[in-house]
């Protein structure tokens, strides 16, 4: 005996729509992420290129301003400043410069005698 269509449930007439609109959904789902992703990826090549740019740029800048911080250093520079300013800097002279001995090194085994004693005296007094 044939069916009534009627006489069937809702559900089971909307399963094949239901099954494909989700079908569906899912699809444009997927390639709007799939879109969302490739977007995101190009806008962080474009920032990792400006930021690479710019670490070069400071690279650049700060190898620039070593060279001139070293020439500026240089005694022939700061000997030619001094004159431009007027300072009335000169060498010293002979009689001016104090030579002091360097102290002789304590042997070893003495050494750690000293500190012991003298952490001993810190604490007593």
């Amino acid at each position: 005996m044939a069916k009534n269509r009627r006489n069937q449930l809702a559900a089971i007439r909307f399963g094949p729509a239901l099954k494909a609109l989700f079908l569906c959904f899912v699809i444009a789902g997927s390639a709007v992420g799939y879109v969302w992703q490739k977007g995101q990826i190009f806008a962080l090549g474009r920032e990792i290129r400006q930021d690479e740019t710019c670490l070069n740029q400071l690279r650049n800048d700060n190898q620039r301003l070593s060279d001139q911080l070293a020439i500026l250093r240089s005694p022939v520079m700061l000997d030619q400043r001094a004159r431009e300013l007027n300072l009335g800097l000169a060498p010293a002279q002979p009689a001016q410069v104090w030579r002091l001995p360097e102290p002789a090194a304590a042997p070893a085994q003495n050494a750690s005698r000293q500190i012991a004693a003298w952490r001993t005296a810190e604490t007593t007094q």
